[in-house]
């Protein structure tokens, strides 16, 4: 047990403490003290701590903390959530501040944030990495503020009718019940912020979500002083139309800025994580012209202080508004500022010599930082020629757009059981010691953890999810699944090869490839001694045409009848499905079209849980595959094709990688049962992906490349 004492009152007040700090949305064993509070409450909301106490009274709880077993699950917990927030030797202390390097905290602004499914405030990859991105700078210890916007609506849940057409349905989230709270002066009133668009002023509050040692602050302009117009602005992630879009992002930039001069910060260094938050320069120089009056060296000024990250190669993916709607929102900044419309614009605008008719978002957040990167090398690679008209001189540009690999926060996606799995094998160690390439040499050898263990752990993974997925077809549709009760136990099977394809349903991440020949797809999925399964889950974007109907056309597949019960469709993809879907599938299949998968992170999560990944040479594929780790779909080299061509060649890989390679190896059995070179191939893939592509080591190179230089 350990030696600190507490009275009741205090481990109440510790247990409130701990639902509002989301460290427990990586530690399943803080998790566990909730979840045994009211198992019902937490499974209905999404696994909320504080929904969980709010049905539980306090006399409830302090009869659960006089039981002996509860409280020794308690306590160790705490001891755990005291050591890591009283941490002192990290990163950032050991390397983040040497002598010269700026000590100010850094703001990290983005338009999402995906920290945990109970929390909608995020629509995909984005947010999940910003999420990860805040976890990972609070584990190193990184001073680091971030700044988004509250969604009282956040992203959509999703439905799918019987025509396999997505529904998209807006419930409202009750601040109260989520472990989010009110950023109050001195005086306990809401610190209450105003910013100015067009000819109207428009007031925020603030949320606040503790991570770790991390805080975000999250605006919300749904306060009695707005019209009801602008107490809509941070309704929707990504919703309405252009003219609420641009409003939205004056809010995130503009505001974010404002409210951390409130809260008495003074960054050393604003990141911008995409395009949506660039609107903080025109903030930042607003202060410099008030301070010195230099148009030139107060542009000078807010450059030396800025980072950017571009995300997408994906032209859609660039934000972009005309002239006519920059002039009436930004003229008071404009005013303000003292430079005039064309000025302005030229902040947005792409090379010397082009129309100033419309502004782009990544033009300015690149145009006043002093370093961008793209999310891999081949990203960095590809955005420095997007982008080459800004910088004429070419031997200027191309070091201006480097590369930062995107990565994931490994403890947020290890599922629970393989948490205890690595706990056995190598105690509490493995938490500090899982980003380090001598802990992995050691761990993948079959004297510390045998072949035998390591495949009853991916046995029961793919129980996991297969009973997950059962759960969700009694609960709710799930397509592709049974009409009727007794058919629950014939969907999807425990010892077949599962694959899984999760992600945003864009049409160039083709979800539908690997039904290009259709009679090929069946023989695959139905060979008697070899077969295979599939789980699809993912949103397609609201305004997205063709992402829609990639859905339908995966709903109708599902339904097939030679296919039924071997291909599913899940709806409402969120944190919890995925961490159902990256632990319990083999393969991890990714088919973007190149080169316009920018990073991607979703194949990344599955390592740690013993899965393999089957990708197209894109992203971050490109680095990590070694050919023993995992398989690419085609080669690396760029061809000129049009898409059709592209799509049927990658289609003819697909087949050829599948049958040839990926299924023979996951069914070749030595008289144990037991797949060696496949359970070899595990091996590899945890050796060489985890201490490479994940976000310790991303934020570290933040650190010393960008934030804190030398």
């Amino acid at each position: 047990m350990p030696k600190k004492k507490y009275t009741t009152d205090q481990l109440i007040g510790r247990i409130r403490e701990l639902a509002y700090n989301l460290w427990w949305s990586w530690n399943p064993r803080a998790q566990q003290i909730f979840e045994d509070l009211s198992p019902l409450t937490w499974e209905e909301t999404k696994h909320n701590p504080v929904a969980v106490l709010s049905q539980v009274s306090e006399t409830e709880l302090r009869v659960y903390l006089n039981d002996r077993d509860f409280l020794e699950m308690v306590l160790p917990v705490l001891d755990d959530f005291d050591r890591y927030m009283a941490r002192k030797s990290t990163f950032a202390s050991r390397r983040g501040t040497k002598k010269g390097r700026p000590r100010g905290p850094v703001a990290y602004f983005c338009a999402e944030f995906g920290l945990h499914e109970c929390l909608n405030f995020y629509s995909g990859g984005l947010g999940i990495l910003a999420g990860d991105h805040v976890k990972s700078a609070s584990d190193l210890g990184l001073p680091l503020v971030a700044v988004g916007l509250f969604y009282r609506r956040g992203y959509f849940e999703q439905k799918i009718d019987g025509a396999g057409q997505q529904l998209e349905e807006y419930p409202t989230v009750d601040p109260s019940l989520i472990p989010v709270r009110s950023v109050r002066d001195a005086s306990g009133k809401p610190v209450v912020c105003r910013i100015t668009i067009g000819e109207e002023d428009v007031f925020f509050e603030t949320w606040r979500i503790d991570v770790g040692k991390s805080t975000i602050y999250l605006l919300d302009t749904d306060v009695p002083e707005n019209s009801e117009q602008a107490r809509g602005l941070t309704s929707l992630a990504y919703g309405g139309d252009m003219n609420m879009r641009i409003r939205q992002e004056i809010v995130l930039g503009i505001g974010g800025v404002k409210l951390l001069r409130a809260l008495g910060f003074s960054p050393a260094v604003y990141h911008m994580n995409e395009g949506h938050a660039a609107f903080l320069t025109l903030e930042l120089l607003r202060e410099e012209m008030l301070r010195t009056g230099d148009l030139a060296a107060s542009e000078s000024s807010v450059r030396s202080r800025c980072v950017f990250t571009t995300h997408t190669p994906v032209p859609a993916g660039h934000d972009r508004f005309p002239r006519e709607l920059m002039e009436s929102t930004l003229k008071s900044q404009c005013a303000e500022i003292g430079i005039d419309t064309e000025r302005m614009m030229s902040y947005g605008t792409a090379g010397p010599g082009k129309e100033n008719h419309e502004f782009t978002m990544t033009v300015l957040g690149l145009k006043f930082s002093r370093a961008a990167n793209g999310v891999s090398k081949k990203h960095g690679e590809i955005s420095a020629i997007m982008w080459k008209d800004l910088y004429p001189d070419r031997s200027h540009w191309k070091p201006v757009i480097g590369h930062i690999t995107n990565g994931i926060h490994i403890p947020t996606w290890t599922s629970r059981r393989s948490w205890e799995f690595w706990e056995r094998h190598n105690s509490h160690r493995w938490k500090d010691e899982v980003h380090h390439p001598r802990f992995w040499e050691h761990l993948t050898d079959p004297k510390t953890v045998s072949d035998e263990e390591l495949w009853s752990l991916r046995y029961t993974l793919r129980r996991d999810l297969i009973e997950f997925v059962r759960r969700r077809a009694q609960q709710r549709r799930v397509i592709g699944g049974p009409t009727g009760k007794e058919a629950l136990y014939n969907l999807l099977s425990y010892d077949t090869l599962t694959i899984g394809f999760a992600r945003r349903f864009a049409p160039y991440k083709r979800a539908p490839l690997l039904f290009s020949e259709i009679e090929k797809a069946i023989a695959l999925f139905n060979d008697p001694a070899r077969p295979i399964q599939l789980i699809y889950a993912g949103k397609a974007h609201p305004r997205d045409g063709g992402g829609k109907d990639f859905i339908r056309q995966i709903t109708q597949l599902c339904d097939h009848p030679t296919l039924h019960g071997r291909i599913v469709f899940l709806e409402d993809y969120d944190i919890n499905v995925a961490r159902y879907l990256v632990s319990g599938c083999d393969v991890w299949l990714n088919t973007p079209r190149r080169p316009l998968e920018a990073s991607g992170t979703s194949g990344q999560k599955i390592a740690i849980n013993g899965g393999l990944h089957l990708s197209i040479l894109d992203g971050w594929w490109i680095e990590g595959y070694n050919r023993k780790n995992g398989w690419a779909i085609g080669g690396i080299d760029p061809i000129p094709r049009s898409n059709e061509e592209a799509d049927a060649a990658d289609a003819v890989s697909l087949y050829d990688v599948l049958g040839k390679e990926v299924i023979p190896l996951f069914y070749s059995r030595d008289r144990s049962g037991i797949p060696r070179k496949w359970i070899a191939m595990i091996r590899t893939s945890l050796r060489t992906l985890i201490p490479v592509f994940n976000t310790h080591r991303m934020v570290s190179e933040y650190a010393e490349k960008y934030y804190f230089p030398e």
